[in-house]
């Protein structure tokens, strides 16, 4: 498996909540979802977590350090404040580029 996303590119978290659709253990905070921010670094395929609190096979996923604007997420913070948060590729898609947006 290859990492989908390289360093310096722009990715959303997916806006997606499978807790409401029932028992399940969600590695990627709420807080960042629907949010963009750049991937930093690709850590490597590590086994799904949010398989494995469920005792079920876990596919190797693609884990990325990805950094978001502090501000946006938090209303504090000062110019090039960032969090950097680890994130499975299974929570990422390609974030819209501004004539995506207008279209």
């Amino acid at each position: 498996m290859s990492a989908a996303f390289a360093p310096g590119t722009r990715v959303r978290v997916k806006d997606d909540w499978p807790e409401r659709r029932g028992p399940c253990h969600i590695r990627t905070p709420h807080y960042l979802r629907g949010r963009e921010g750049v991937v930093q670094a690709v850590l490597g395929e590590f086994p799904n977590p949010e398989d494995l609190a469920f005792a079920r096979p876990a596919p190797r996923r693609t884990l990325y350090h990805v950094l978001f604007d502090q501000k946006p997420v938090w209303d504090e913070g000062e110019a090039g404040d960032g969090l950097l948060v680890e994130i499975f590729e299974h929570w990422l898609e390609p974030a819209a580029t501004p004539t995506q947006e207008a279209a």
